[in-house]
Order: structure tokens, then C-alpha cells, then sequence
């Protein structure tokens, strides 16, 4: 039994950058910590595994959580974590290679060079003989559609430019951080429907939820070009892959280029599947590791919320001296007015409060001075709404 005051639980291989970063003399950190205070995966599925009672926290090394039950964490007042933005680089970088495959037609025009048979002067007579069927096109003047402005949708936008493309962007939720990176020079479309009618290339960057699956469906499709390509390097979910390859048979979509393999794209002579290397590179695995850490031992430590899917940020210093409450409850009125009771019956002074929200839920985070007093947390969390409460 480890005397540890935090205890982490490892479901996936993390980067040692990242564990690293969890100092040894408070945390016990492996793959199966008796009553674990959080969780830290990557791939692992978490929807059919009993979560244990002890869980404070959740994060994932990568920026999906579709492998999460946030709505039950949720119920639980347990925080999802996500790293936004540290695998962007390595997915911008295979967007872009995807747009050169594709417009190249560099993987069949590979694959047909591999199985060549015969010497040199017989593989030489049947290039120059086969070669035609792979002629491609250049991307400067063509126009790249970018659905999704966020941390990589941007980081592709940009880059796009530098490759000579006109690029057209459209988020109806664009973050003002994003788009202030966004180069001035990517024009803003109207619609989504808007994009894909005048795209060349189109490339979707998106998180998947309810409001994005099939996104790219029949009728979106029908309004693209006949030559246009699909990139699709978010989610598999978010393209209508049935739709897709309907279009590619018809001759209405130019081709298709995904990161997630399956039996409708594997071999189509139209498609090129890749197995989805998105965010496997060292540099995106370290990073996303160091993100992970960072932000659950901000709450674990401090009651820090940053970077989570399903709580509201909420950030405040540390007051010098004192003990903190971490409170997560409904976001229901008058709830700042009765933790401020309990503790002041308590004879406490608040040094600090900070209470933010999100929907139906909300942080409140109160520094008190003094030791914290036995029954406080028992009073706390019978309030009506509040879902945990611990003293830190």
C-alpha cells in the first residue's frame, strides 16, 4: 500500500517525457495503482470498465475523447482532459502529405512501381509505358477548403498558402487565439456549404460529436466538384464513407485520401488509406504526454481546471498559507452564497474564491485561512447540487 498523496493509474504506453514530470516523492504512478486519484490514456476504451470510486480526474494524451463516458464522469463531477494542440503539427504535416498524394497520385503510382516484374531494361520499358495513368496536377491556384479552424485546421491553412494554394475556411466557432494565427489570406467562406462547392482539395479538421457525424454526406458531396479530393485526417465517423465511395463510382468525386483504414476504402483504386499515423510521431506523443501531466496535476495538486472537455476552465492562484476547497457542482443559483455560509459558521476567512461555469456544471475554488475543519467537507457536499468536494 503506497502512502503517496496521489496515486495514477497508466492504461496506454505514455511518453516518459510526460510521467516524468510527476514528482516521485507524491505520486505512485504504473498500471495498476491500488485506488488510483486519476487515470492517464491514450487509446484505451473506457466506456465498459468500471471506473473506481477513488477517480478525481481523467486525461487523455491526444486530443479526442470519443474513448471516454464524459457524459457519466460528468455525473460524477470528474474532469475529462484533453491536449488541444500538441499532436497539430504532426497532423498538419500528414495533411500535407496527404495533398501531395493526392495530387501526385503517389501511392498507386508507387504500388504499381514495387510489383514491376522483370530486369532493369524491362522495368524501365514498362515505366515509361505505365506512367501516364498516373499524371496528377499542381497545387498552386487550386483552392483548398479547410472545414475546422481550429489548433491544426489553422496550422494547414497557413501552410497551405505557402504552397501556393487559395484557401477558404469555415468555423461558425472559431476561438479568438485561432484566429489570430490564422493568416489574413485565408478567406472566410459564408457556409460550409459554401466551401465545398468551390474546393478543389477539401480537408476536414473537426471533433466528432452528435453534431458532426456524417458531416460529409450525400448532399455535401453532391454539391463538390467532379474532380475534387477528400482529406479526411479528423475522425472516420465524420465522413459518410458509404456516400464517399457512391461518389468516387460515379465519377462525381475525384478521390479520396483518409487516415482510417476499412473495407470500403482499402482497395479502392480511388481511395489511399493510411493507418491512422495522425499523431504518431515521437514529438507529438512527448508533447501530448507533457500536456496530460501538466494539467491533471493542476487539479490534483491545486484544483487547477485547464484544458478540459466537459468542466469550465478555472484558474487561481494559490493564496500563500492557506487551504483550498475544490467544489464542483450544478450551476444553480445561490450556490457561491452557501459555501460561503458553511464556511464562515466554520469561523474561516475566505482569501480567495473563484466560481466559473460551464452549461449545467460549474468550479467553485475557495481559499480559506487556516486548518480545515473535520465536518466542513460532509457540509459541503450535502448542498444540494454539489456533485464532489475536496479539501486540498
Amino acid at each position: 500500500m503506497t502512502h503517496k498523496q496521489f496515486r495514477v493509474q497508466t492504461l496506454n504506453a505514455i511518453s516518459g517525457a510526460g510521467l516524468s514530470r510527476f514528482p516521485d516523492e507524491l505520486y505512485d504512478v504504473g498500471t495498476a495503482p491500488e485506488d488510483p486519484h486519476a487515470l492517464l490514456v491514450r487509446s484505451a476504451k473506457l466506456h465498459d470498465t468500471p471506473i473506481p470510486e477513488s477517480v478525481l480526474a481523467v486525461a487523455r494524451a491526444g486530443a479526442g475523447t470519443n474513448n471516454i463516458p464524459v457524459d457519466a464522469l460528468t455525473e460524477r463531477g470528474i474532469p475529462v482532459f484533453n491536449t488541444p494542440g500538441a499532436n497539430a503539427n504532426a497532423v498538419k504535416e500528414l495533411v500535407l502529405a496527404g495533398l501531395f498524394l493526392a495530387s501526385r497520385n503517389l501511392f498507386h503510382a508507387a504500388l504499381f512501381a514495387r510489383d514491376l516484374p522483370g530486369d532493369d531494361a524491362e522495368i524501365a520499358k514498362a515505366v515509361e509505358a505505365g506512367k501516364k495513368q498516373f499524371v496528377g496536377f499542381e497545387l498552386p491556384g487550386r483552392t483548398l477548403g479547410v472545414i475546422g479552424l481550429g489548433a491544426i485546421g489553422v496550422k494547414v491553412a497557413n501552410a497551405a498558402l505557402g504552397l501556393g494554394l487559395r484557401v477558404i475556411g469555415f468555423d461558425p466557432a472559431i476561438s479568438v487565439e485561432h484566429a489570430w494565427h490564422l493568416s489574413a489570406d485565408v478567406e472566410r467562406a459564408d457556409s460550409m456549404e459554401d466551401v465545398f462547392r468551390r474546393a478543389d482539395i477539401l480537408t476536414v479538421h473537426v471533433p466528432l460529436i452528435e453534431a458532426t457525424r456524417g458531416l460529409v454526406s450525400t448532399q455535401r458531396l453532391a454539391l463538390m466538384k467532379d474532380t475534387a479530393v477528400l482529406l479526411n485526417f479528423a475522425r472516420s465517423e465524420i465522413v459518410d464513407t458509404e456516400a464517399v465511395v457512391a461518389a468516387l463510382d460515379e465519377g462525381t468525386l475525384g478521390g479520396y485520401v483518409c487516415d482510417f483504414p476499412s473495407t470500403l476504402v482499402d482497395r479502392h483504386p480511388k481511395c489511399m488509406a493510411l493507418p491512422h499515423l495522425g499523431a504518431s510521431t515521437k514529438e507529438a506523443e512527448r508533447n501530448c504526454a507533457i500536456m496530460a501531466v501538466d494539467e491533471l496535476r493542476g487539479f490534483l495538486e491545486d484544483g487547477q481546471v485547464h484544458n478540459s472537455v466537459n468542466f469550465p476552465e478555472a484558474v487561481m492562484a494559490r493564496t500563500p498559507g492557506t487551504h483550498r476547497f475544490v467544489i464542483v457542482n450544478r450551476n444553480v443559483p445561490n450556490m457561491v452564497g452557501q459555501v460561503s455560509t458553511i464556511v464562515a459558521q466554520h469561523g474561516q476567512n475566505i482569501a480567495g474564491l473563484l466560481n466559473k461555469s460551464r452549461g449545467d456544471l460549474a468550479v467553485t475554488l475557495v481559499d480559506v485561512e487556516g486548518e480545515i475543519s473535520p465536518t466542513i467537507l460532509d457540509e459541503l457536499r450535502a448542498i444540494d447540487g454539489v456533485l464532489s468536494a475536496r479539501g486540498i
